[in-house]
């Protein structure tokens, strides 16, 4: 006989409720700054304060996001006299009762590891996601399902608590260690009533108002669960547009330009309009509608205007690309500086230091000079060398200093500068081309015309990251054009761009690349 079966004979005469009926093992998935550590000691509190034997250990996860630290607690009820249950130190595949994971891909990788089964185990997870590094790294969209996570959840788990107890925690002030401690009280699994638990919190003193009032909503979300109890992120609203009236008289003749394409287009439009005019100015945004025109004049309603629909969210990417400019502009924005504030939670008698990073590449310096001196340097491989030696240093400036921060508003304010520079050139050069290579399709191959138009997507970022979505997106209309007689050139095409988008180092598409050279 185990001693989870001992335990559970000795105590069923003196018990009727079969939650009390042997060791209860509860184990705890959670990353950095999630409070894991202190949502295990409050359970461990609980137990003992209701005459428990309890224990609770942990064993750390592989730092980055990689990997969350399995914080472990089992408890026993136990009478004075009662010789001391010896528990386990870590969770064993399929002997959980509880489960409890502070992020939904933690709630996946608890049930890949066979903690979580239908017979026993009681699943509560949050629904939010702090994404891995493995998913950051992927060029194109890397973010694993939270459905499938959700699916696999109703079926491996007896019962599933879920709702985004992040935002909850946050909404009251509080961390998510509170939320997660309500969400285990109010689902009941525990043999202890909701004063045992607001104890614990009070007895930590510092924050417990906060942590309080997090707990009690995430109480009434597991007592009561609802399709509306998970709190709803309030979305995000576009800035009003503000301006001196003359400019707001050619701004409101830009919003009538779009106002008058077709709904589809439109309704894309208006953002790229935004992006474009934000990143440089009226004028651009003109410039914008005029390259959207082009398009539009080799569309049609019969295809459901999605070339031009397309084009408008990917030329507005393309005019808006990643310089020094930007960089340094996007980084002295009061709109910035109060998301960082909000996201760390501070108050006013806090202090933010603020640590920007740069590692500008010869390429970026030369290509804020003027576009006929920049291409005379960036052909001479001495002058790029030399380049390369005085600014290819990692740099560091505090921001909420002023020396730091007026340098970098003053790089931010250059935007009347920009249209001269040989950054400006080669992007609208390359603008042009792009844009003709897909045109060029229209007429023999609709459907191949809207794939070479999203291949803009490869492109993205700064520095280095540019440079590869470069290659790659050259390397996918080098390859595109080899089979552009087809008639599955639209997929192949659309297989290259995915490819790419697959790994950084660009291995998929050369497999890509490879299949197409042997049948070409």
């Amino acid at each position: 006989m185990t001693l989870h079966e001992t335990i559970g004979s000795d105590l069923g005469s003196k018990q009727a409720d079969p939650r009390l009926s042997g060791i209860i093992k509860l184990a705890i998935l959670a990353v950095g700054g999630q409070g894991g550590g202190v949502l295990t000691g409050w359970i461990e509190d609980v137990a003992r304060a209701q005459g428990y034997a309890a224990q609770a250990t942990s064993v750390a996860g592989v730092s980055q996001r990689t990997g969350a630290t399995v914080y472990y607690v089992e408890m026993a009820p136990q009478t004075p006299g009662d010789p001391v249950p010896v528990f386990s130190l870590m969770p064993a595949p399929g002997d959980v009762d509880i489960m409890i994971t502070a992020e939904m891909m933690e709630a996946g990788r608890s049930i890949i590891r066979g903690f979580v089964t239908p017979d026993r185990t009681v699943l509560i997870t949050s629904t939010h996601r702090a994404l891995a590094v493995s998913e950051k790294m992927v060029p194109g969209d890397g973010i694993a399902s939270s459905d499938e996570v959700m699916a696999a959840a109703e079926i491996a788990a007896r019962r599933v608590i879920a709702a985004d107890f992040d935002a909850l925690a946050i909404r009251n002030g509080s961390v998510i260690s509170a939320s997660l401690f309500g969400a285990l009280a109010g689902a009941g699994v525990l043999p202890f009533p909701r004063e045992a638990f607001e104890a614990a919190i009070r007895a930590g003193g510092k924050g417990a108002e906060a942590s309080l009032r997090a707990f009690a909503a995430a109480y009434q979300v597991a007592e009561n669960p609802t399709p509306e109890a998970a709190p709803v992120a309030d979305a995000k609203s576009e800035p009003k547009v503000q301006g001196p009236a003359r400019l707001m008289a050619e701004w409101d003749k830009l919003v009538a330009r779009v106002a008058a394409l077709p709904a589809p287009v439109a309704e894309l439009a208006l953002p790229g309009l935004r992006k474009v005019v934000d990143f440089q100015d009226l004028r651009y945004g003109a410039e914008y509608l005029d390259h959207l025109g082009t398009v539009l004049s080799r569309d049609d309603a019969a295809h459901g205007w999605v070339l031009a629909r397309e084009a408008a969210k990917y030329i507005a990417n393309a005019l808006a690309y990643d310089d020094i400019i930007r960089v340094a502009d996007l980084k002295t924005r009061a709109r910035r500086f109060e998301r960082i504030r909000s996201e760390m939670r501070l108050k006013d008698a806090n202090v933010l230091q603020l640590t920007e990073f740069f590692h500008p590449r010869a390429e970026e310096i030369v290509g804020m000079f003027p576009a006929r001196l920049g291409a005379k340097v960036e052909s001479d491989p001495k002058w790029m060398a030399r380049l390369t030696r005085w600014f290819d240093k990692g740099r560091r400036l505090r921001t909420d200093s002023l020396p730091a921060f007026v340098t970098l508003h003053i790089l931010g304010g250059m935007k009347g500068w920009r249209r001269r520079t040989l950054r400006h050139a080669q992007e609208q050069a390359h603008l042009a081309r792009w844009l003709e290579t897909a045109l060029a399709e229209t007429a023999r191959n609709y459907d191949l015309a809207v794939e070479l138009v999203r291949c803009r997507r490869l492109i993205k970022g700064y520095s280095d990251t540019h440079v590869r979505g470069y290659a790659k997106f050259d390397r996918v209309l080098a390859a595109t054009a080899r089979i552009a007689t087809r008639d599955d050139a639209a997929d192949w095409c659309r297989r290259l761009r995915e490819a790419a988008l697959m790994d950084e180092e660009g291995k998929a598409l050369d497999g890509a690349i490879r299949t197409i050279e042997s049948f070409t």
